[in-house]
């Protein structure tokens, strides 16, 4: 991708999937999601300046304090002022770990899907393969998967025709879960998870998933698939094609 190129993707992105979302809120120059029952909260875009970043910061950790839920704001690397991360952090914020936020043609990565010998790719419908899910993140990550399983079932229960839900299994072992969210009204997908366990990478399962999903992205009419990538599967990512955007560090505040 050349700098054209990028600099209209990254347009593309930053007006579809943080600017012009619904549902969403718009709180002067900040645009929020306040979910219900499960699902994300958050500061998604904004664009402020240093006379009014406190003001605004401080607007949002009271709208979501009344709610009485934990919320991320999701700060991009080309978002201003230029120290918004260290106001975020004086106003009680805690970082999670920075992540590429990489694209690809999802035409461009369909193709084969090759997996290891006795390995089959399985769809999540229900509470029991959420489940599994859940299983697979905490081993994969080990961290909690409280929070991902009440996320996921509250989007199968409302709008299972945005999400799919993948697990690789090795006969009754869930090994890798992945999912992806189509986001109706924009030329995107988003992979997320991804998640394998320890003795089973390295086997191309993680590349057979994005295949599948961008097989599946494809048939939905989904141009661009984008990734909020970990320093672990970036460079996976990069070699089937996927370009780095910018980076993104979610700032999470518990009320």
């Amino acid at each position: 991708m050349d700098r054209q190129d990028h600099t209209a993707v990254l347009a593309h992105f930053d007006r579809q999937l943080r600017r012009d979302v619904t549902p969403a809120e718009l709180d002067g120059d900040v645009v929020r999601r306040s979910g219900a029952d499960g699902d994300w909260s958050g500061v998604l875009w904004s664009s402020l300046r240093p006379e009014t970043a406190d003001a605004a910061i401080s607007r949002q950790v009271r709208h979501f304090s009344a709610l009485g839920r934990p919320f991320e704001w999701k700060l991009y690397s080309y978002d201003t002022p230029d120290d918004l991360g260290a106001r975020l952090l004086a106003a009680g914020f805690v970082p999670e770990p920075e992540e590429t936020v990489l694209v690809g043609e999802a035409a461009h990565m369909a193709g084969a899907v090759e997996l290891p010998d006795g390995v089959r790719l399985e769809p999540v419908t229900d509470a029991a393969g959420v489940d599994l899910v859940a299983q697979v993140h905490e081993q994969a990550f080990g961290t909690s998967s409280d929070r991902l399983r009440e996320q996921l079932l509250v989007q199968l229960a409302k709008d299972p025709d945005t999400l799919d839900i993948i697990l690789a299994m090795a006969g009754d072992l869930p090994v890798c879960s992945a999912r992806m969210e189509r986001y109706p009204g924009t030329d995107f997908a988003g992979l997320w998870g991804g998640g394998t366990l320890a003795g089973w990478r390295g086997r191309g399962i993680y590349r057979a998933l994005v295949a599948h999903r961008a097989g599946i992205a494809v048939a939905k009419g989904v141009r661009h698939l984008q990734v909020d990538a970990s320093d672990d599967s970036r460079p996976i990512l990069e070699r089937l094609g996927f370009t780095a955007l910018c980076t993104t560090t979610p700032y999470v505040y518990e009320p």
